[in-house]
């Protein structure tokens, strides 16, 4: 490793990254805007009539005829924009110039310029080998599916993600995750895309082809490793809905969400609300007709604050529950300037969604006028054959000291992509992810069963450490310094109290990337306070984009983690791109909440520029109708008529396929239906209409019938089930497992296939507790006598400590 010193540079990582954006949509223009962000040059190819986006707000405001929509000029920020006709006789010989001196495309299948062959990833991979290619589709380039339509409403119901947390009431349907996340988590991962094949070509000397589907983005971000859990527990994480207590309550003065994901931290809940007597009673919470009155009673006799200061004397994870109107006011984000002002003075945004040390933010960009820039000129790109045939992270030292599920999920990407990952535990605290998800204290080492830490930590080593000794914090630090990165998620005290924070880390690894993941952030007067998926989820804006209209929000208690850990990878890539050209370490802040407000961004942006504030919708959305779910005749495998079908309608096209296919319902051709807006207006009584026609038939034979038509349709699946999805079997998505304590089981992998990689990614099951502590320790020159005396005094060990 280069041993070097940090020095703040005005100059940003990928200023000599130049991207062509062909993308339309949410997806590619947010990882687009990641990338942009850190310094590349982004050229956007636009048809005559601009990325729809520029029409585009959620609300309905009116847009002038010179004005681009808010939600496009957050995403197009900072970028270029070319105007070709895809119609075209030059469209795609003026694209092929363009790419001759860029070093990465940016691809969707929506986009005006996905029809035309030559333009086709395949085709520009083959026609390009220098170049970097990014795809993002529905279910990627290859497999049955691949030709199919989709929305991210249907996505999310092929994925289990509507169903399968239990999300809503029993007696109504389920509902889905708000506000475009599966759309931002696949603009992440686009990023993540475009940077690992940039470390790929500067191994292999040649571009690469990287198929990113959005339904295995949402998989991995809306659902906790359920074929793993099923395969493990043999039975699902749930299996039908209920209400999760507290959960988001109304308080005298507002909103708050208080949630427990402990045993500790539901009889501390009990205490606090003065019911102590609920801890002999361990079936308290599963009777919400019950208890649900006396929570809301107490909550509703005290205001938001006085709550959150009782919470946190109590330390029950909570927050406020962030809406667009009250997000920018929170004390937090007001001292930590989480919304700066638009180019324009228009409106306010979300900053960059993580720190670097190393490099200067430059301030916001504004958007490109259509059509504004020239055609990109600049060096020819070249590529030569030969060079490593090693995956990209190979030769990537990480020291991951993350728990749960945030952090371990972004270790976790760096480990199939060939980084030589140690996830550092100890037996006095071992990681969280081992003692969740119903594993039962009474099975013999039930510490290995957890199907979370199963499946966040394949691929990795592990090594125990109790570094609150003196013994440990030594061999700590000597472990530190043969490492590349440094990952963590703790609350800031734990590592500061410890001294190892990033001045001591980089005393002792002066070239190290420290990536530091707490909830709230490193400053600012929620610091100290734990996070969880819901706690983040209400703060950031998720929580009050999901469920029923008429209700309390529901927290979607998933995305909060996945969205944390795939963010602080990008920032830990551009952070590595940095060291690569500067030699030169940094450290990376990449909080949980940022990460949040950076997806959710749309509801800030909509508010102070239109003042309409967005909400949620239940299963219905600003962009498609009708869409909802709709029940169907027979009942599901728990033997309850509780079977759904997804549906979305976009466009007039799709509705008029939708008309022709439900021959046997001609009110459906009623004139007031024919146009979108009439589709909105009359979206209650075209969902009698379809509901009516569904219920008398199959799910299969809806789908079937629908999708053949060319209508977004799925049917909601179980997420246990995915591994039943034929596209996924075609794309190997899961890999086959043996772990010496738990058996055989199915492991997820990645959102996207990358040219170049071997057929299988998993080369070794998650690691027993303490599995590799000899040969890690004994290459720091620890001798077979001091291992002994270590595990007596329990520094280190194979077994949590009783």
């Amino acid at each position: 490793m280069n041993k070097g010193r940090d020095s703040r540079t005005e100059q940003l990582p990928l200023e000599d990254f130049v991207v062509v954006d062909l993308s339309v949509g949410v997806a590619g223009g947010y990882g687009t805007r990641l990338l942009a962000d850190g310094g590349a040059r982004v050229l956007k190819v636009e048809a005559s009539e601009g990325d729809p986006l520029r029409r585009w707000s959620a609300s309905g405001a009116e847009i002038g005829d010179d004005e681009s929509g808010p939600l496009f000029q957050f995403l197009a920020g900072g970028k270029e924009s070319l105007v070709i006709d895809p119609e075209g006789a030059e469209a795609a010989e003026r694209v092929m110039r363009l790419l001759a001196s860029a070093d990465a495309v940016i691809w969707s299948s929506d986009s005006p310029f996905a029809g035309l062959a030559a333009l086709h990833p395949r085709r520009l991979h083959s026609d390009h080998p220098h170049l970097v290619v990014v795809s993002i589709s529905p279910f990627g380039l290859e497999g049955p599916w691949s030709d199919r339509a989709a929305t991210e409403f249907t996505l999310q119901a092929w994925s289990g993600a509507i169903v399968g947390l239990g999300r809503g009431a029993p007696d109504r349907a389920p509902v889905q995750v708000g506000g475009r996340v599966g759309q931002f988590v696949t603009g992440t991962y686009t990023a993540i895309g475009a940077l690992t094949g940039r470390v790929n070509s500067r191994l292999t000397g040649r571009g690469c082809l990287i198929d990113l589907s959005m339904l295995e983005a949402i998989v991995l971000s809306l659902t906790y490793y359920p074929v793993t859990y099923h395969d493990v527990m043999d039975r699902p994480w749930r299996t039908e809905r209920a209400l999760v207590l507290p959960g988001v309550q109304q308080a005298a003065d507002g909103l708050v969400g208080m949630a427990c994901g402990t045993l500790q931290q539901r009889q501390d809940l009990y205490v606090m609300m003065d019911h102590a007597e609920w801890i002999e009673d361990d079936a308290i919470m599963s009777r919400p007709a019950e208890v649900a009155p006396l929570i809301a009673e107490w909550v509703a006799a005290r205001t938001v604050d006085e709550i959150r200061e009782l919470a946190i004397a109590f330390r029950i994870p909570h927050a406020p529950v962030a809406d667009p109107g009250n997000v920018a006011a929170l004390d937090h984000f007001e001292v930590r300037k989480v919304f700066v002002e638009n180019p324009y003075g228009k409106f306010l945004q979300p900053r960059q969604p993580f720190r670097i040390s190393s490099f200067t933010w430059s301030a916001p960009q504004p958007s490109p006028d259509l059509g504004a820039h020239d055609d990109l000129t600049g060096r020819m790109r070249t590529h030569h054959d030969g060079g490593s045939s090693d995956l990209p992270f190979t030769g990537l030292r990480v020291l991951d000291m993350t728990a749960f599920w945030a952090g371990p999920t972004s270790t976790h990407l760096l480990a199939l992509l060939g980084a030589d990952v140690i996830h550092l535990e100890s037996v006095v605290r071992p990681d969280g992810g081992r003692l969740v998800g119903g594993v039962s204290g009474d099975t013999e080492m039930w510490w290995e069963h957890s199907p979370i830490h199963l499946g966040g930590n394949a691929g990795k080593k592990s090594v125990t450490i109790d570094f609150t000794t003196d013994e440990g914090r030594t061999l700590l630090e000597r472990l530190i310094e043969t490492c590349d990165v440094l990952v963590e998620n703790f609350t800031p005290r734990v590592l500061d109290q410890a001294g190892l924070n990033y001045e001591r880390v980089r005393e002792i690894s002066p070239d190290i990337v420290m990536v530091r993941m707490p909830g709230f952030g490193l400053d600012g007067p929620w610091r100290d306070i734990a996070a969880f998926a819901y706690s983040i989820e209400d703060a950031g804006g998720l929580t009050w984009m999901t469920g029923y209209p008429d209700s309390n929000p529901l927290e979607p208690s998933c995305i909060g983690d996945p969205n944390a850990g795939m963010h602080a990878v990008y920032g830990l890539l551009l952070a590595l791109e940095h060291r690569a050209a500067t030699g030169e370490g940094a450290l990376v802040e990449a909080s949980m909440i940022d990460a949040a407000l950076s997806i959710t961004a749309e509801q800030i942006i909509e508010y102070t520029a239109t003042g309409s504030i967005l909400t949620r919708q239940g299963n219905r959305g600003p962009d498609a109708a009708p869409q909802g779910l709709y029940r169907t005749k027979g009942v599901d495998e728990f033997g309850r008529p509780d079977n759904w079908i997804a549906l979305a309608i976009e466009n007039d096209t799709q509705w008029g396929a939708l008309v022709e296919a439900l021959s046997e319902v001609p009110e459906l051709e009623d004139s007031r239906f024919s146009c979108r807006a009439g589709r909105f207006e009359h979206h209650d009584e075209i969902d009698k209409l379809v509901q009516a026609w569904c219920e008398e038939r199959d799910s299969e034979f809806i789908v079937d019938l629908l999708w053949s038509a060319g209508v977004p349709v799925a049917r909601m699946m179980q997420p246990h089930r995915q591994a039943e999805i034929e596209q996924l079997s075609a794309r190997r998505f899961f890999e086959d497992m043996e772990h010496p304590v738990v058996g055989r089981y199915r492991q997820s992998t990645l959102p996207f296939t990358m040219t170049g990689l071997p057929d299988r990614l998993t080369q070794r099951p998650a690691p027993l507790l303490g599995q590799h502590n000899e040969d890690e320790l004994k290459a720091l020159g620890v001798t077979d006598d001091d291992l002994r005396v270590l595990e007596q005094d329990g520094v280190i060990g194979r077994a949590p400590a009783r």
